[in-house]
């Protein structure tokens, strides 16, 4: 469809929007309005123009990510790819912040490289360089 322009916003359900807020602040994001409406929902937006809609109702005890963590493989978003200036930045400033990365740095073929990390709630954030 030629009328798509772009992502207008992530939608992420959330466990606690206080510790959730706390652990996008430290990438950047800003906290814009919430909680709000019937899901209810908070939103943030980072610099960049990334929009994340928290949705505050997860009610689960599962403490894994079930697209990501088991054996039998769902349908569904499995991550949010996150384009990054440098990636050696990214690394000294999770380092800092106590951020663990679960997976890479990779390096692709075409010399792409990327990086993963785990949100509070367990959802997967990628942090990818584009080559060149």
């Amino acid at each position: 469809m030629k009328e798509i322009t772009g992502i207008n916003h992530l939608g992420l359900r959330v466990k606690n929007l206080e510790r959730t807020r706390a652990f996008y602040e430290k990438l950047g994001f800003v906290f814009l309005v919430g909680p709000i409406g019937p899901e209810p929902v908070a939103i943030m937006e980072h610099s960049s123009g990334v929009n994340i809609n928290f949705i505050l109702n997860s009610n689960s005890g599962i403490s894994h990510n079930i697209l990501m963590d088991i054996p039998e493989k769902h349908s569904g978003y499995t991550h949010v790819a996150l384009t990054v200036s440098d990636i050696e930045s990214v690394k000294c400033f999770l380092a800092e912040q106590e951020i663990t990365i679960t997976e890479g740095p990779i390096t692709l073929p075409n010399g792409a490289v990327m990086l993963f990390i785990r949100d509070l709630d367990n959802n997967v954030i990628e942090f990818h360089q584009n080559p060149g």
